[in-house]
């Protein structure tokens, strides 16, 4: 079947010979833009509750929240493999030795073939990377970039800039390991121009993997208290053939300069007690075959 742009599966395929399925494990990590490292309050946009469609056992270990997990897609597919998805907060903030520890921890589970480890491109450096790559088992990195736009960044005090996103991921391709970056498409302040430029100096760097995903309003955040106080906060809530608009060009870019790399998804759906705005009703698999039958 023909598909318009490389996808997470392909990229997947040349790792492992079968199908294979995340599990979000939260490891009880921090986030250094909250508890003082280089912040507080953390990003404006960020309610971690949202991030998790399973839930998490709360005071379980890694492997017991991976045998969970194992137990809940093996009722339906008993012969799939899986990806240990360190998610929760920032997966690489901490003390090396325990990093190392749960990582191992994750690859003894039986069936788990490997690690997605979701990070900011602050919390690496060349010492973790090493130590990763010689684990034996594939390990995929995921930083949050967010926007290439130093100023975005700052307006939702994200606490890094573009500059160590950069770096981050020159870091990790030089270790031997696949490198992905996460964006949000409607920050604020940002036009369709600033969105298209990020995904352009994305193309430009040594990535295997990309992930967008629509701004959303999340109850709790301190950009969803801004929004209910009547502040104007200069965002875009894309309606959805506004965003089928954005991600057709973001395909032609990708396939323009960059066609390897594999475009992961390019939208998340908050838990509906907890999303504001926008509301689309609609799964993220619906909005990818409505993108998908106008660009094929």
């Amino acid at each position: 079947m023909t598909k318009p742009y490389k996808d997470y599966a392909d990229f997947l395929a040349e790792y492992f010979p079968g199908k294979m399925q995340k599990l979000t494990v939260d490891a009880g990590f921090s986030c250094p833009n909250r508890d003082g490292t280089v912040g507080r309050g953390g990003c404006t946009y960020c309610n971690n509750a949202s991030f998790s469609p399973l839930g998490h056992i709360k005071c379980a270990s890694v492997a017991e929240q991976l045998e969970a997990g194992k137990l809940f897609f093996g009722r339906k597919y008993p012969d799939m493999r899986y990806l240990a998805y360190f998610q929760s907060y920032t997966s690489t903030h901490g003390d090396r030795e325990k990093l190392m520890s749960l990582y191992c921890e994750a690859l003894a589970v039986d069936r788990v073939d490997g690690l997605v480890i979701g990070t900011r491109p602050d919390c690496v450096d060349a010492g973790l990377l090493d130590s990763l790559a010689h684990l034996g088992k594939p390990v995929f990195m995921e930083y949050g970039a967010e926007s290439s736009h130093n100023n975005t960044l700052e307006a939702v005090n994200r606490c890094h800039t573009w500059e160590q996103t950069v770096e981050a991921v020159c870091l990790t391709t030089e270790a031997g390991l696949p490198a992905g970056l996460h964006f949000i498409m409607g920050l604020p302040g940002e036009t369709t121009e600033m969105m298209l430029e990020t995904v352009r100096r994305a193309a430009a760097l040594p990535l295997s993997t990309l992930k967008f995903h629509q701004l959303q309003i999340i109850r709790g955040t301190r950009m969803a208290r801004d929004i209910e106080a009547g502040k104007d906060i200069g965002v875009t809530l894309f309606t959805v053939d506004e965003y089928i608009a954005l991600c057709s060009r973001i395909v032609g870019i990708i396939k323009s300069l960059n066609p390897s790399i594999a475009i992961e998804r390019f939208t998340s759906s908050a838990p509906s007690d907890l999303l504001l705005a926008p509301r689309w009703g609609m799964k993220n698999y619906q909005f990818t075959n409505l993108l998908h039958r106008i660009l094929l």
